[in-house]
């Protein structure tokens, strides 16, 4: 080592760059300084992992790539991911059917009729790139898949290891924090990056330490640490910071319930919220399958160099460049977040109270502006023959979906044991509720059959919808007619409860005004209560078949009970057998023709997939840099406006630009699919569209000069 150099070279660019590199981990070595002076450095992860939504986008510019090497009189294999990429198509299946025993296989059909294209250009991406894995439809949702089986957790590659860090085209990548991987979710142009060998250029986070002390009492789970957690870090602020939990508190903690908290990490503002790998993730590596080679090699590593957590009293608690946050998780208490965002937590002993003064409050986060004779109004509708009657508050939707959820066997199992309670005690769920089932990975239908749950949520309209991001994301569905006509004839406040990680207007569905994120196990419960409107501790959740009033601690399961069924049921064989079965491919997925080339056959009658003019003028010249001038704000927006607002991905509206656009292509209604689903190139010409339908009408009034030059410009 000589001055600033890790090594001296004769050559002088590879001096400049090892200079670089080197002042680069100065700056890490000395984070205590930088870490609070915005100081760039460069972040090179070790894969990429992307879903459907955000993917296809992704593989379209590599396939546009490729057309370009070959135009510019290149080799097309030299386009290729340069580091592993992982997609999981898990985006795309909706809740078109529900409470039937053969609800799974109905949407899976559709979701791969509606969905045609797309697949089979993600299939030829598989066919036509190194490096890239797709998880085909109808496995799980993209992060649970990630937690059980694509996590190296540490790479052994070409005589070397080195930890396993991940960056993904979802925001919940998160997830795998709970497993000691670092990662986060980044926009499409990065991972591009990434993929294409780049490193991302990152601001040197701060990070703020979260001590967890005692264990969680009988009657909480890991939903309610979960929501108080969000609670405090959104009240804290830690956006752009990372988040470590330590403390004796995390030893308690299940490596499902640290995933759980993990995920929700965009919701409390953190880029990551980090668990380091200690003894309880070595027992979720073996109790998922890992072989013990890896098992040895992940152990072995991390304790050599220095990033095993042990809670034995050996080890100092991390040093921290922000202050630290305490809980106790005693002081956990059942709860749910909403109605509008997912740390607006809420006590299920406060809900009923609460949800009666948000009625009325002014418009905003916690409030409807509804006047005061108008917050008792009712509606009378007749379903399949029988009459109901709908009133604010009123359960529309109940879905037990998400990776946040339904990763961890505890509240997943604890939902079925609830379930099988109410059952026995003569329970039923209204039958206008929408409710459904959407696991993270077929792993869970396993251990529900294992542990004989299954059929109890069955009852309760709980079947099984898929194995996807279905409710959670939006695609919850259209509601019965009649259920739909009555809350928009007496413009009924309907409520959403699902066991999701996020809640904002409009994405679950656009009839569902108030949503909440809810356990496992109290998605059944305000499913069988029909209402939010409700205070568990001193009103009746039902009335049984015996005659008498029925209250929520009547079916609520222990947590020994919880515990022993899910030991029991959750075992390494039923993960080798889901995940053997995923890598030889559905049946459906490996039917799928197409074409084996090293560039893609582009059509011009797809309204999914098109090749994009970025590189149409493309010479092998640089072109020359222009400066900007007479730039103007398209749109300012105020806070808590999400990506859920500026780029939805549920049901496209009938009289939206895009429907009127897909209807001018000859795509018929129930073709529309969804906007996430139509996400990729397919946006530009959408938005060509918009903005030359725009200038037009903008030319008609009296826009300033310069404001009309911009939107020719944008049109162009």
């Amino acid at each position: 080592m000589k001055g600033n150099n890790l090594f001296c070279f004769s050559n002088s660019k590879s001096y400049l760059i090892i200079n670089h590199l080197a002042n680069d981990v100065k700056k890490i070595l000395d984070w205590h300084k930088t870490s609070n002076q915005d100081i760039e450095i460069p972040f090179k992860p070790a894969r990429v992992l992307l879903q459907d939504f955000t993917g296809v986008p992704c593989v379209v510019d590599l396939a546009a790539m490729r057309d370009a090497m070959v135009k510019l009189g290149g080799d097309p294999d030299k386009i290729n991911p340069l580091c592993p990429v992982d997609l999981v198509i898990d985006h795309s299946v909706q809740v078109d059917y529900s409470r039937i025993p053969d609800a799974r296989l109905k949407n899976e059909q559709i979701e791969f009729e509606r969905n045609y294209e797309r697949f089979e250009f993600l299939k030829w991406g598989q066919t036509a790139f190194d490096n890239f894995l797709i998880v085909p439809p109808g496995s799980g949702i993209v992060h649970q898949v990630n937690l059980e089986y694509l996590a190296r957790v540490v790479f052994a590659s070409n005589g070397y290891l080195y930890p396993d860090s991940v960056v993904g085209t979802d925001s919940h990548t998160t997830m795998i924090n709970g497993l000691g991987v670092v990662g986060w979710g980044v926009g499409g142009i990065e991972a591009e990056a990434v993929m294409l060998g780049q490193c991302i250029s990152m601001v040197l986070p701060q990070v703020v330490g979260f001590r967890l002390t005692g264990e969680l009492p009988q009657d909480a789970t890991a939903t309610d640490l979960v929501l108080t957690v969000t609670q405090m870090l959104r009240k804290r602020g830690v956006v752009g910071k990372f988040v470590e939990f330590f403390g004796d508190g995390c030893n308690t903690l299940t490596l499902q319930d640290r995933a759980t908290v993990s995920n929700m990490a965009p919701e409390y503002g953190a880029t990551i919220g980090y668990f380091p790998i200690d003894e309880k993730s070595m027992a979720y590596l073996a109790t998922t399958n890992r072989s013990p080679e890896v098992l040895e090699r992940v152990r072995t590593y991390l304790k050599a160099q220095g990033l095993f957590r042990m809670y034995d009293g050996s080890q100092k608690d991390p040093t921290f460049t922000g202050d630290v946050l305490e809980l106790d998780l005693n002081t956990v208490r059942p709860s749910i977040s909403g109605p509008k965002r997912p740390h607006d937590r809420v006590l299920i002993s406060e809900q009923k109270k609460e949800w009666n003064s948000i009625l009325t409050a002014k418009v905003g986060f916690k409030g409807f502006g509804l006047k005061p004779e108008d917050s008792q109004k009712s509606i009378d509708f007749t379903y399949h023959g029988e009459k109901y009657t709908l009133k604010h508050g009123n359960v529309a939707i109940a879905a037990i979906t998400s990776c946040t959820n339904t990763s961890n066997p505890d509240v997943m199992i604890g939902a079925g044991l609830l379930a099988k309670n109410a059952v026995n005690k003569g329970l039923k769920v209204k039958p206008y509720i929408k409710t459904s089932l959407s696991p993270g990975s077929g792993v869970v239908s396993k251990y529900y059959l294992d542990s004989g749950v299954d059929k109890y949520l069955e009852k309760l309209g709980f079947s099984l919808a898929g194995y996807g991001c279905m409710t959670c994301i939006g695609n919850s569905g259209e509601l019965d007619t009649e259920v739909s006509e009555a809350i928009t004839k007496g413009d009924i406040l309907a409520a959403a409860v699902l066991s999701g990680n996020r809640n904002f207007e409009g994405r679950v569905h656009p009839l569902t005004r108030a949503n909440y994120l809810a356990s496992p196990m109290l998605v059944v419960a305000y499913a069988l209560a029909g209402t939010v409107n409700i205070d568990f501790d001193t009103e009746p959740i039902g009335v049984g078949a015996d005659g008498k009033k029925v209250y929520l601690k009547d079916i609520w399961p222990s947590k020994k009970e919880i515990t022993a069924a899910s030991t029991k049921a959750v075992r390494p064989e039923f993960f080798k057998a889901v995940y053997d079965a995923i890598a030889a491919g559905t049946d459906r997925w490996n039917s799928l023709a197409v074409q084996q080339s090293k560039q893609y056959p582009w059509k011009d009658s797809s309204t999914y997939i098109h090749n994009p003019p970025y590189f149409k003028d493309m010479t092998l010249k640089n072109p020359e840099f222009k400066p900007i001038k007479n730039a103007h704000v398209l749109a300012s927006f105020g806070d808590f406006i999400t990506t859920d607002h500026i780029s939805p991905a549920g049901p496209i509206a009938k009289n939206s630009p895009a429907a009127k656009y897909l209807e001018g292509r000859g795509v018929q209604r129930k073709d529309f699919n969804t906007y996430g689903a139509r996400r990729g190139t397919q946006i530009f010409y959408g938005l060509h569209t918009i903005l030359n339908s725009l200038f037009k009408q903008v030319m008609t009034k009296s826009w300033p000069e310069e404001l009309l030059r911009t939107s020719e410009s944008l049109t162009k």
